[in-house]
């Protein structure tokens, strides 16, 4: 299904996608919401643009293996729940930035968990399609 609309729509709509997937883990360790979700919208929008463009197209958008996103994420993930335990605290305690950053609000280590759960989360669920979408 590679029609000039479905084209031209994907070229919109993965900026988009992208944009709001970052929308939604920012606004996850307050609300519903977060890395997970947030990691598979943009993992959807990629998607897209591969059915629509080809996925020689879609992987020279990406500079590189999304596997490389697992380990990335994973470490941030887990240094996110280590780093409480430098300070005498217990593993995952939740550590908080005294004053608010403007249009994010208050940084935690909520937030940098949930930024490596996305990652990891952009990373399998590419990683996988695109072995599948290169088989068939």
């Amino acid at each position: 299904m590679k029609t000039i609309i479905f084209k031209s729509a994907s070229t919109y709509l993965l900026p988009l996608l992208v944009l709001f997937s970052v929308f939604i883990l920012l606004r996850g360790h307050y609300l519903p919401g977060g890395g997970f979700v947030g990691g598979l919208i943009a993992a959807i929008a990629f998607v897209i643009h591969s059915f629509a463009n080809g996925l020689e197209k879609t992987k020279s958008l990406i500079k590189f293996h999304p596997g490389f996103l697992m380990p990335v994420g994973l470490s941030i993930a887990i240094l996110s729940g280590i780093a409480p335990m430098f300070i005498g605290e217990s593993f995952m305690t939740g550590l908080w930035f005294e004053d608010p950053i403007p249009v994010i609000g208050m940084v935690g280590s909520a937030l940098f968990f949930d930024t490596g759960v996305y990652l990891v989360v952009i990373g399998v669920t590419l990683t996988i399609i695109f072995t599948i979408s290169e088989t068939l």
